[in-house]
């Protein structure tokens, strides 16, 4: 394919970044600039020789200007095709000059819905015209070159300059791929507006998503992985995906797969006492509150130092000199705080490879509603996030003996917990500290058994006389299908246990915890996570 001249320009955006300069450059390489209202405006106030779109049409803009490009010298300038005949017979036949350049930003839709716009207002910022010319042009891309993102105006005038005016076929196929994504990810936001928001509809007949690159990875779960990460479209969110890297090398997929487990489960702490949790190939291995940052890492850590080396640390207040400290005695992939004073950043800058991540809107909120997918092979699983939770008059006590006041407290901060480790979840606790923590087993008894484990070896570690689990108050993501995983429990030294109940064998169970003078409540709510 051929180089293509520009000769004629049409230019009609909503963002005028960088319009001025890029009306310049066209200028200077002799191309006639055709445009639409404000934007001819904004060129002609920087002295530009700009015509009026219905100087190209002879026809005006009308409707509040809902009607101006949907016009045949405007389509037709697009679509022909320059080597047909009997396109060039047309185009002369009715006066269609040839359009070689369309420079096309959409209406601020998403903006307007992220304003808190009027439904009114939200359907007027439906781009009609914008959307046609970009598909006109990106269709004819061997002959018309289209432009739909700002940031490539600087590329769009370098090309020109080295192809003394004109563009190339690869550099057009480019901008072609580039604006079918940019109407699809528009006509995407708008569905889901109008099928979530308008019309109420969870699960619509048709459910489509857009996302932008956010940039490669090194490399997937594995190295033989290829991997990427691709931020949302449309409102602003506020997760890792969002964090400000401050220092570090680059992170991974698992970087942010694990730092999204412990900000996921952090965020359920959001308004409470300083807290730490360390994470570990998505499964928490310590979560400890205290009275203060390093207070509640040296618990947290306590809780599983072995599995805690190479993890993710997630904390709810901004990090400080002392905590920094403390995080630095041992290798530390990820650390994310929604800040850092001047101290602790001069702790990790002598970590070159710590990295550390900074949300500068905070902590997200634990029970906000919204979906999650996953990918199966043949389709796409939809559901909403696990935003439950319980609270103490939701508990229902079912053992001869109700739990004391501090055993409550121990059973309700094991559940939390539980909820954020992998399935079957067993969670020891005690005095807002985990002891021990059992992830991802078979069956429960053995998930019990681990935490229990776990749970020694770091008394052994720590040279304690005891165990934590001991006094403690257990929790178990499902029912206890069968009384051994309890009496494993009973064995580690909980007195209280938390679990949602509804099992066949639940009188069994209950018989159990009475037998060995348990406290046991039900939430009635179960956190499966696989």
């Amino acid at each position: 394919m051929s180089e293509v001249k520009i000769g004629r320009a049409l230019l009609s955006v909503s963002d005028k970044s960088g319009l001025v300069e890029l009306g310049q450059a066209l200028a200077r390489h002799g191309v006639e600039l055709v445009s639409t209202g404000g934007t001819a405006k904004a060129l002609r106030d920087a002295g530009l020789d700009v015509a009026d779109i219905s100087d190209l049409t002879g026809f005006p803009e009308m409707m509040d200007g809902r009607v101006k490009t949907l016009h045949p010298k405007v389509h037709g300038g697009l679509l022909a095709v320059r080597s047909n005949a009997e396109h060039r017979a047309s185009m002369e036949e009715h006066a269609i000059a040839p359009i070689d350049l369309v420079v096309v930003n959409l209406y601020p839709f998403a903006q307007t819905v992220a304003r808190g716009g009027t439904r009114e207002e939200i359907i007027e910022n439906i781009d009609i015209g914008g959307p046609s010319m970009v598909r006109s042009a990106a269709k004819n891309h061997e002959s018309v070159a289209i432009v739909t993102d700002p940031a490539d105006y600087t590329r769009l005038i370098a090309e020109m300059d080295e192809k003394g005016g004109a563009t190339s076929y690869d550099f057009r196929r480019m901008l072609c791929a580039k604006a079918y994504a940019a109407t699809a990810a528009y006509d995407s936001m708008i569905s889901q507006w109008f099928a979530a928001v308008d019309q109420g509809e969870k699960f619509p007949a048709t459910r489509v998503m857009g996302s932008r690159l956010a940039g490669t990875l090194r490399y997937g779960e594995n190295p033989h992985q290829d991997a990427a990460l691709y931020l949302p479209l449309g409102p602003a969110t506020s997760g890792i995906g969002q964090a400000e890297q401050v220092q570090g090398k680059e992170l991974s997929y698992n970087n942010y797969n694990d730092a999204d487990a412990a900000l996921e489960l952090l965020a359920e702490f959001r308004d409470g006492p300083p807290t730490v949790v360390i994470v570990k190939h998505a499964n928490p291995c310590g979560v400890a509150t205290g009275e203060t940052l390093v207070e509640a890492y040296e618990a947290a850590l306590a809780c599983d130092s072995v599995s805690a080396f190479g993890g993710i640390i997630a904390v709810n207040r901004p990090l400080d000199g002392p905590t920094a400290e403390a995080i630095s005695g041992i290798f530390t992939e990820v650390v994310v705080a929604p800040g850092a004073d001047d101290a602790a950043r001069a702790v990790f800058a002598k970590k070159k490879n710590l990295r550390l991540l900074l949300l500068s809107d905070g902590l997200p909120d634990p029970y906000r509603r919204g979906l999650q997918t996953k990918i199966i092979a043949g389709g796409v699983l939809v559901q909403d996030r696990d935003h439950g939770h319980v609270t103490p008059g939701m508990l229902k006590v079912v053992t001869k003996r109700a739990p004391t006041e501090q055993e409550l407290k121990d059973c309700l901060f094991a559940w939390t917990v539980a909820k954020h480790v992998k399935s079957n979840a067993i969670v020891y606790a005690k005095d807002g500290v985990t002891a021990g923590i059992g992830a991802g087993q078979m069956n429960r008894r053995d998930s019990s058994r681990i935490a229990a484990v776990k749970a020694r070896e770091a008394a052994e570690t720590y040279n304690w006389a005891q165990p934590r689990t001991v006094g403690s108050a257990v929790a178990s993501d499902a029912f206890f299908p069968f009384a051994d995983g309890l009496l494993a429990a009973v064995e580690a030294g909980a007195t209280a246990v938390i679990q949602p109940g509804g099992s066949i064998r639940d009188d069994d169970v209950i018989a159990a915890a009475d037998e060995a003078g348990l406290a046991m409540v039900f939430t009635g709510m179960r956190h499966f996570r696989h």
